[in-house]
This record gives structure tokens, sequence and C-alpha cells, in this order.
């Protein structure tokens, strides 16, 4: 690999990155008089690729190329005056040798649209008027010209000045406002789209930091002495324990250092609501980055972020791969949440890939939750990572238990037992809200015939669709396959369909009807399609009002509800025995995080789960003795079984639309793979080929071969050969294949 400085000789062949699924890099030829840099890796090229162009991004210089020269293609044009930022090449090279992907694709899908279509990296400006210095009493002059004096006015009463949008938007003109520049009154000032000079250390704050309690800053100095070193932390505290404090205050001291912080989040609709908070905290200059925006708002973003303009940079998933151009610290909050992994494409984690990024940079990196995951404790227990405790709640009260509500044998109106809903009303005479937790979207889970037992499957997968009341509809939450509601039974022709089980809606409109005076807020994403419509929905509840709020899994991530005293799980038993060795962790981390939401202000909390199953061990562990007595029963298990975080394991995934295909090829790979392992020696276990735990969805059939070695580098090294095998393979082109490394999910 050659340097990334400027040679001092031109080379003869730039190995160039492409958008394309082929793990190499392809030679062209240099064109034209070179770019003021020079020719450097990191230089995005325009190149002709078959029978299109493509943007490309140099990673080579070189004087020879495996093929003639007279074979190489030239440049069709060099888009870049400097390189992209070296930390962020180094970042797209880890990501993709670590996760078996294509470099150019993983380049392409680290970077902004707009930079993948070849638009410039450069700052973009926008026009700010201020009154010019001593001429705030001038408008006496303006006698004569009464809407310049209006402008005047109102700009005297900004003295930070306002852009030219939002004056035009009050209904002045251009030609008023160079009027004004004409009389020296007013001046024109060029400033960056996200702008903001950042203030010093000692006006850094627009808002005090709240007082710590002893644990907090216990964790806080922790936290302080590992400054300028990679230090990495596990902040474990429970909900409402004042994690987010901690990030503020950490923050506060990275940014008057001059450096600046990346902040991780798992969900796009808490972006709104964390970005407020930073912003009310911090007169240092922010941005966020998530799917939200347009294409435009996240180049300058991105841009600023890589000319250390911003200070903080709030982001989901895809900001690990934000530049940074003075690196302080990392923080992932919510560190064990499953949005954070990437799941087709490109699959990597983003938690995983921050570890890396800080250790490159030799930073801190702070991973918050009140339930980890089982791999970020195993490295907390181990030592890898130091951690940090939070025991207590901001507030008095202790976190709620869960209170195991048995539902054999007795009747359900929407879902609710009757002893559950005398208490969610007697919550309601008191003043309270209720949040009513059912992670299901739509009416009802099926719809099923009464007289035959039919049930609408659907025809792409193997599942169940679900019935829809707004507007009516079987829908595939699969596939995203819909038909209408059948007048009657497709198979025996009876009139007869009810819908079995509850979904948000039925739950909904089953407290509508029993508590019509108190409003009911429903929150899944079907709820939450429209624009602010979260936000919207929010901002009501906050009001303090008694309210029902009805909801999924987007109700548990990090909302801070304060006025919600009970929370009712509608049916807990999803997760407990699935055929996914990480679904009991993960039903157990979103019942902990969806407790958590009771209480969390001036009245204590209380949460029943209802369940058809309250006597299994690991439900009533997780009961009496709370997420982290169960996180050690796992640990234990998983350390008898070898199974992750015990081992390392990769999954490779094979769908095509014909099953003999599938099956044919899953096989051989597994086959051929288990012939290297044995004449390699590699202490590598191959199991299977066998049906993934949805054999059938989009029409598509599913087949994976799971790897697992107790060494990572044993296994990294059996998947670039399997990885090598399949593309060298004309009958691997009949599937679609990936490598899954460190795969989060079986299905």
């Amino acid at each position: 690999m050659s340097s990334t400085s400027p040679r001092s000789t031109s080379p003869r062949v730039l190995g160039v990155a492409v958008p394309s699924p082929l793990r190499r890099l392809f030679d062209y030829l240099p064109k034209g008089a070179p770019p003021p840099c020079g020719w450097v890796p990191g230089l995005r090229v325009r190149v002709s690729f078959g029978r299109r162009q493509v943007v490309g991004v140099v990673m080579e210089c070189r004087d020879s190329s495996d093929l003639p020269l007279a074979r190489l293609k030239p440049i069709e044009a060099c888009l870049d005056k400097a390189p992209l930022p070296l930390d962020w090449l180094w970042l797209c090279r880890f990501t993709a040798r670590y996760y078996q992907h294509a470099l150019g694709d993983a380049l392409m899908h680290a970077m902004p649209v707009l930079l993948r279509q070849g638009r410039p990296l450069e700052t973009r400006t926008r026009e700010r008027w201020r009154v010019l210095p001593d001429h705030e009493s001038s408008s006496h002059t303006l006698a004569r010209a009464p809407k310049q004096a209006q402008l005047f006015t109102m700009l005297c009463q900004h003295p930070q000045g306002l852009t030219s949008q939002s004056i035009l938007a009050q209904g002045f003109s251009r030609e008023q406002l160079r009027s004004l520049e004409a009389k020296h009154l007013v001046e024109l000032l060029e400033e960056p789209m996200n702008a903001a000079e950042w203030p010093p250390a000692q006006n850094l704050l627009a808002n005090p930091a709240l007082p710590l309690n002893a644990e907090q800053a216990t964790a806080l100095n922790a936290l302080c002495e590992g400054l300028g070193r990679f230090h990495p932390c596990l902040l474990h505290g429970v909900t409402g324990s004042g994690k987010t404090e901690v990030y503020l205050q950490l923050i506060e001291a990275v940014v008057a250092k001059g450096r600046q912080a990346l902040v991780l989040i798992p969900e796009i609709g808490l972006t709104p609501q964390t970005l407020g908070r930073f912003q009310q905290r911090f007169r240092a200059p922010i941005v966020a980055l998530h799917s939200g925006l347009s294409d435009l708002q996240r180049l300058d973003a991105w841009e600023a972020a890589a000319n250390g303009r911003a200070a903080i940079v709030i982001g989901t998933r895809s900001a690990v791969f934000t530049p940074l151009a003075r690196p302080g610290v990392i923080i992932v909050d919510e560190e064990h949440d499953s949005s954070f992994k990437q799941q087709d494409g490109l699959r990597y984690h983003a938690r995983d890939l921050a570890v890396a990024r800080a250790k490159h940079h030799d930073i801190p990196l702070l991973l918050g939750s009140a339930t980890p995951s089982l791999e970020t404790l195993h490295h907390a227990q181990q030592g890898t990572y130091r951690h940090l405790r939070l025991r207590q709640r901001a507030t008095r009260h202790a976190p709620a238990r869960l209170e195991l509500i048995d539902l054999k044998g007795r009747p359900r109106h929407g879902g609710l037992i009757a002893p559950v809903r005398d208490t969610i009303a007697a919550t309601l005479e008191a003043g309270h809200q209720v949040l009513v937790f059912i992670n299901r979207r739509g009416f009802a889970p099926t719809l099923a015939c009464h007289s035959c037992g039919w049930m609408a499957d659907c025809d792409h997968c193997d599942a169940r669709m679900t019935w829809h009341r707004q507007p009516p509809v079987l829908a595939c939450h699969h596939c995203d396959r819909r038909r209408p509601l059948p007048d009657a039974c497709p198979k025996c022709g009876s009139a007869d369909l009810r819908p079995l089980g509850s979904g948000t809606e039925r739950t909904e409109e089953s407290l509508a009807e029993t508590f019509p005076k108190t409003p009911v807020h429903r929150i899944d994403r079907d709820s939450t399609r429209g624009k602010d419509a979260l936000d919207k929905i929010l901002t009501e509840i906050r009001r303090g009002e008694p309210a029902l709020l009805v909801g999924t899994q987007m109700l548990a991530k990090g909302h801070h509800l304060p006025h919600v005293t009970l929370v009712v799980v509608v049916n807990a038993d999803a997760g407990l025995y699935a055929s996914d060795f990480r679904a009991l962790e993960h039903s157990a981390q979103l019942l902990e995080q969806v407790a958590g939401r009771a209480g969390r202000a001036s009245h204590p909390g209380r949460v029943m789960v209802q369940t058809m199953h309250p006597d299994d061990p690991n439900l009533r562990l997780l009961a009496e003795r709370g997420y982290d007595a169960l996180a050690e029963s796992l640990l234990d298990e998983r350390r008898i079984a070898k199974l992750p975080p015990m081992c390392f394991m990769a999954l490779l995934r094979l769908e095509s639309p014909r099953e003999e295909h599938v099956m044919t090829l899953a096989k051989e790979a597994a086959d051929a793979l288990r012939n290297h392992l044995e004449q390699h020696q590699l202490k590598v276990d191959c199991l299977g080929p066998v049906p993934a735990p949805m054999e059938r969805r989009q029409n598509r059939y599913h087949m994976q071969v799971m790897l697992m070695a107790e060494r990572r580098s044993q296994l990294h090294e059996a998947c670039a050969w399997l990885v090598h095998w399949g593309e060298a393979n004309p009958a691997m082109r009949r599937v679609r294949w990936s490598l899954d490394i460190d795969p989060q999910t079986l299905n």
C-alpha cells in the first residue's frame, strides 16, 4: 500500500475502488495535470466501468499493473482538489476488511449521496446581514423610505444579524437590503451553512450543568481521567439514573479542550429530543446526521464535521462514518440496541466500529445502557472495558419491578384482562398517564375462519398476514405484500371471519371504548409516518394531562415520559421460546427498557406484565432480581454452550427463488469449507446448512451456514477463504449470498 502523502513523481497507475460487489481494486491511468495535492489515495475520480460511468476513490498509486498499460483505461476526471479525510479512509478500509465486504461498496456506503454522485466537497455559504457598528441609531436617515426603516429596525433587534432567507420571508426585498448597504448602514457577510464559531471555554454553556449525585460524579471523574487516550467504559445505569447528564458534562470537558464529540443514538425518533437537549446546553455548533435529512443537509453536516466547524455530531447508525477533524470522544447511547447493526448490504455494527475508531484515534469511548448487551457486559467483566455503575435514579424512587400477571383462562378485551383494566382506571383517576406496550402493529396478528380454521397466510412468506383497520387491509410485515380483506373464507365460504390476538389498533380501540373521556395516543410506525407526527404526539403527552399511550418499541427507547406512572405489557411471551439464541436477551432488554418509562418523576411507577408463562424461570428471574441477574445467568449458559460472546460467529446466508438451487449450493459451500478447515487445521466449527428460522421470505428460500471459533483471527481466515471460494465459483451466481460477521439475529 502506497503512502498517503504526495509523491515526488507522478504514478503510472491508479488503483481505484469502484461501487461493485467485487472485492478488488481496478487499475486506471492518470489523465491530465495532477490535482494540487498530487496523485494520492483518497481522491474521487470519475471512471468508465463497463458500460457506465461511476465515481470511484483512488486507493493506491503505483508504477505498475498486473495488466499491460496499453489495456488500461484513463480516468475521465479527477473530482477533488484534496483527498477525502484520512481517518475516514482508514475506517472504510477497516470496515471492508473486517466485514469481508467490497471496499468500493463500503466507501460508497460511508459517504453522503451527493459525494457518490460526484458533487464537490466544499463549504456551502449563506448570506447574513447585520447593522454596522455605531449605526444602530441612524434610522432618522430613512424617514423617506419607510420600508427600509422597518427593515433597519428589525435588523437592529438582532445584533448577530439575519440570513437573507429569513429577511425575505418577512416580506422585504433584496433591493431594500442593497439600498441600506449603499447607505453604509448594514453589511453583508458570507458564512458557512453550518455556521457558528466555537465559543471560548468559559462561555461554552448556554445553560448551567445540573448537579450530579455521588455515583454520577464518580463516573464523570473516571471518564475525565481518561481524556486524551483510548479509554473504553461501560456506563451501566438503571433507567432514569441520569446517564445523559454524564454525557453532557463529559462533552463539555472535551469541547472545552477544542476537541469534537461524536454521539450515536439508536433511533431517528430520538434525534430531535437529543438534539434539543444538547442545543439548550451548549453554545457550540452542533450538527445532526440521520436519514430524515435531505441529501444537501447531510452533505453540509458531513463537511462541517470533517473541517472541524461542528463541535458536536449527533447521529444514528451511519453517523459512525462521519469524519472528524479533531476527535475527542465517541459516545454510544443505548449501546445494546439492535438498530446499530445494519441487516443488509454492508452488515456493519456501529457500536463495534465506534470501538475500533476510538482505539485508532486514541480517544475515550463511552457505551451507555441500562441493559447492556452480553458482549459489552462480558468485556466489562473481563476488564477490557471499565465498568461504571449508576444504581439509583435521579429521583428518589427505585425502578419499578415487573409484576407478572397470569393470563391463563382469563377473558381479555383488547388484549387486557379485567384486573389490569381496573388498575388503569385507578391510575387515570389519580391524574396520571398509562403506557400500554404491545410490540405488534395493526388491529390483529391475523384473521381466521371460525368454521374451518383457515388463517390468512402470506403467499410469499412463511408468516401470517396482519389485519390493519386503517386502511382496512391484510398486510405482511416481512415482505410488505398487501391484499384486501376477504368477504368470506376462501376455503369454506363462511362469513364468520374473526381477528386473532391484538395489535396496537385493536388495543387502542378497546381502550377508547373503555375510557371514552381519556385521550388515547397510538405510537407505532403506522401512526407516525407523517412529518413531525411523533413530535406532535410527544408534545401533547408532555402537557401532563391524564392520557393513555399505546405503543410499540418506539416508546421504549430513551423517551422521558415524566407523567407515566403505570406501564402495562400486553404479552411478554414473544421472545421466551424463539429459535434464535439471542431472543431472550433482546426480549429482556426490551421489557426492562419499557418498564423504565414508569415513575421517572415525582411519583413512583408500577409495571404489570401479562404472560401465559408466569412460572418461566427466566421471566421470574427478570421480575424478581432484574436484568443484571438474568444477564449473568445467560452468560453462564453461553459459556457452557460456547456461544457468543464466548466465541466469535459468522453466518453465510444464501437465498434464491429456486429451493433446489439454494439447498444444493449451501451444502456445496459447507462441504468445501469443511475440507479447507481440515486441510489447514483451522479450529473453526462449521454448522449446517440449515434453513433460516423463516425459510421462505419474499418468495425466496433462505439457507444458512454457521461458522464459530474461539479465536477471531481463525474465523476471519476461514471467512476470507469462503468469500474467495464463492466469488470464484460460477454456480454461486445462481443465488444471492452474503457473509454476516458477528450476526445479531439468525433471521
